[in-house]
């Protein structure tokens, strides 16, 4: 019954990370629309919407490879990390 549990709990949080990664791409979205938008509307000179682009993408990558990506912890990832020692 503790595997089942065990299963069960690591499905809830992939699923919650899942959903917390949608919701800040949305956020991630609207937030550099509008930033955008402000450049446009102040002359669009120099394109400075960039920085935050790059620097909040980077970001929002290692979530996304976190989330989607990144194999889950195993019984075997264990044991030999047991067996290393210190």
């Amino acid at each position: 019954m503790t595997d089942q549990n065990d299963r069960r709990k690591a499905a809830v949080r992939r699923l919650k990370a899942k959903r917390a990664f949608a919701m800040q791409a949305a956020l991630f979205v609207l937030v550099n629309i509008l930033l955008v938008a402000v450049w446009a509307w102040t002359g669009r000179g120099y394109f400075w919407p960039m920085w935050p682009f790059f620097g909040w993408g980077i970001g929002r990558a290692f979530f996304g490879w976190s989330v989607y990506f990144r194999t889950p912890i195993s019984e075997d990832d264990i044991r030999r990390e047991m067996e290393k020692g210190g």
